[in-house]
């Protein structure tokens, strides 16, 4: 995403928590901080993209005497998927200590950030959001306007409900064809011709043919994006019976040692599962 923005022509500073994470963007021309605070004394615009609250509060200062210094006059920019109460108030706070921000969690994963293909789902005053738009364009493919704080997290949250339980149910049905000895690479090209084809089924039918589960999206990541939709669900009385199943494949996923695969590695604990099933059946 940072690249895009060099390629773009912006002047670029840059910070990470994990230093070796700038050393293409150094190469690349953008100039590295050595601090948070050093990088916000040079810039009004600041974009961060962690991984969850407490990285976001951590970074930021929250809580603390440095929060207030380092966001009065400038623009706060978070492309990370957050609650959406957690967003408001955070917003809440950033404009009591005389700054603004905007929400901007995005929407896919490592092929579409380096194409500069994401999708922007964006909310927060008029005018801010008119003012960091610029920066995002870039980055993204689309950009689409959710109105007040807090809309946006939930529409994130939307679509992530929808593209976890979707790739779940992609790994169960290969599952289900290698199982019955199917030729997968029939089962991949007669998703390609039909009415199930898209860019995501075709990437993601090809990993798990070839058994490539090299991240594109972690499968950590996955398993806390359901979390975030089943809290939001519950606390809603809202009922999300695939959404739970989904979660509950993602975290016996995990606790096989998948959390720095692809998400799609899900399709282990579907196996899993298979072999406790068919030794069930066995033993009776």
């Amino acid at each position: 995403m940072a690249l895009n923005l060099l390629r773009a022509g912006r002047e670029l500073f840059v910070w990470n928590r994990s230093p070796d994470g700038s050393n293409a963007l150094r190469e690349a021309g953008a100039e590295v901080t050595a601090t948070v605070p050093e990088l916000f004394a040079k810039t009004h615009v600041v974009i961060c993209m962690l991984a969850n609250e407490d990285a976001l509060d951590s970074v930021l200062g929250r809580g603390t005497g440095a929060f207030e210094a380092m966001v009065k006059d400038r623009t706060i920019v978070s492309m990370g998927s957050n609650p959406p109460d957690y967003s408001q108030q955070l917003a809440a706070d950033i404009q009591m200590a005389g700054g603004a921000y905007v929400e901007a969690p995005v929407s896919g994963s490592r092929k579409p950030a380096e194409a500069g293909e994401l999708v922007c789902l964006l909310s927060g005053n008029p005018d801010d959001v008119e003012a960091v738009r610029p920066y995002l364009v870039p980055m993204c493919k689309e950009i689409i306007n959710c109105g007040r704080i807090g809309n946006a997290s939930l529409l994130k949250l939307a679509v992530n409900h929808y593209l976890c339980t979707m790739l779940a149910g992609l790994a169960e049905a290969v599952h289900f064809a290698e199982r019955n000895g199917l030729d997968l690479r029939l089962f991949e090209e007669a998703i390609a011709v039909g009415p199930m084809s898209s860019d995501l089924a075709r990437i993601k039918i090809s990993k798990l043919v070839n058994h490539d589960f090299s991240i594109q999206a972690a499968m950590v990541d996955a398993y806390n994006s359901t979390s975030l939709v089943a809290d939001v669900a519950r606390a809603k009385a809202i009922a999300s019976p695939l959404l739970d199943q989904t979660r509950q494949l993602y975290g016996e996923s995990l606790s096989l040692g998948n959390d720095r695969l692809d998400m799609i590695s899900v399709i282990d604990a579907i196996r899993a599962r298979t072999k406790v099933l068919r030794g069930a059946m066995q033993a009776t």
